[in-house]
């Protein structure tokens, strides 16, 4: 006997026609013998509505209170799924965040799991052979006894660590696609589902674009060695398709050089003009930044040639670079820099390989070809299995295609 989590998202679950389709899902593996614990999120557009009500009722809103209305979305599919369950012959019983409890950290809006207590799941799939259904996305905050919500795609965080927590054997995410694929096929028609791509991989290619999974949820997968699926919830419940295993990089036979290509149009870049070249420059400049919680990704700097003045580059998330821009115009003074610039038409290109650890000018290749292409790089950052570039937006298609193709990609298997 198997004990699994079964994740499934917003668009799997948005009507009760499709709740009694995952419903099957769920039969085919209890029936198997299995234990199951089933986390769930909002019906498909639920959470936006109940948002914009939040934001209707007052801009500035209580966040306890915010949590309290947008967690409600998971805790109706989730009484609506364990009916459904128990109309066709398997015994469920639905949880919310603090029945478990799942405790978190106080950031209403954006808390970290900080603890499960798996223990009363698993005595009742002990004792009464019950599917667990769990309302993803919340949480509570201990001290204060009120309910918390994990961010976007905080469901996907929520099954991994009830996976972790009730020693689950894997965690299969079900969604509207049938895996991790080496691009977005919207873009590269030839784009492949890949049949296994190790953790580290997945959360770089989760952090740069791909849309797959929250990061939070690959971390802690990695973290705690949680074999993860990605299926879809749109196969025939008798026969699924295998989808993509999310593993550890020892279970993976062959590896590539480059595994996929992601990218991300959420991107802005910032350069500051003659900044003074001396010590704690930096820091005056992305310390403020990093206070209002603005993350920082690339950054270039190039002195200029009389070496007492150099200028800066960096990007940041669209949301935040008019909040950016601001910080750093009313620093003006403090920091010292002659003129601020800006661009918000850009985007990040990366390609994303374990192999490339032990393969030297995987980089190189792709600068290549991106200026036989007529593509100019804004900026480069590189890390043991990653690269990426900053380019023009109206470039990206070309650019991602042209990678694709270079490591082989279109041939995958």
């Amino acid at each position: 006997m198997s004990r699994l989590v079964m994740k499934f998202g917003g668009t799997s679950v948005a009507n009760i026609e499709r709740i009694r389709n995952v419903a099957l899902h769920v039969k085919r593996e209890a029936e198997a013998g299995n234990q199951v614990a089933v986390v769930v999120s909002a019906m498909a557009g639920k959470t936006d509505e109940l948002v914009a009500w939040c934001s209707e009722a007052a801009p500035l809103h209580n966040g306890p209170e915010y949590d309290a209305v947008v967690a409600s979305g998971e805790q109706v599919t989730a009484g609506l799924l364990a009916i459904v369950l128990e109309e066709i012959g398997i015994p469920a019983r639905s949880w919310q965040g603090w029945q478990i409890p799942i405790l978190t950290t106080d950031a209403h809006g954006s808390a970290r799991i900080e603890s499960i207590d798996g223990g009363e799941i698993v005595r009742r799939m002990e004792r009464y052979g019950e599917v667990a259904v769990v309302a993803g996305f919340q949480g509570m905050h201990k001290e204060t006894g009120r309910l918390t919500t994990l961010g976007r795609g905080g469901s996907d965080t929520s099954a991994v660590a009830v996976a972790a927590a009730i020693h689950a054997e894997r965690c299969d995410i079900y969604t509207d696609v049938d895996g991790v694929y080496t691009t977005d096929p919207r873009i590269v028609p030839r784009a492949k589902r890949m049949e296994r791509i190790a953790f580290e991989e997945m959360l770089e290619m989760a952090s740069l674009g791909a849309k797959v999974l929250q990061v939070r949820s690959v971390e802690l997968a990695m973290v705690y060695k949680v074999p993860t699926y990605v299926r879809s919830s749109f196969d025939d419940p008798a026969a699924p398709g295998a989808g993509t295993l999310i593993c550890s990089e020892e279970d993976i036979v062959e590896q590539p050089v480059v595994s996929g290509i992601a990218f991300s149009r959420d991107e802005a870049q910032i350069t500051l003009r003659r900044v003074a070249d001396k010590p704690g420059v930096a820091a005056g400049i992305f310390g403020p930044l990093a206070e209002a919680n603005i993350n920082v990704d690339m950054i270039i700097q190039v002195v200029s040639d009389d070496t007492t003045t150099t200028d800066l580059t960096f990007t940041v998330g669209t949301a935040d670079y008019e909040r950016a821009r601001n910080i750093l115009e009313s620093r003006r003074g403090q920091i010292g820099y002659a003129d601020m610039q800006g661009q918000t038409e850009v985007v990040k290109v990366s390609a994303i390989g374990i192999g490339m650890r032990s393969h030297a000018g995987v980089a190189a290749r792709a600068f290549r070809a991106l200026a036989e292409k007529g593509i100019n790089i804004r900026a480069i950052t590189t890390s043991e299995i990653k690269f990426s570039v900053l380019i023009d937006e109206a470039y990206t298609e070309l650019a991602v295609r042209t990678l694709h193709s270079l490591y082989g990609l279109d041939r995958a298997a």
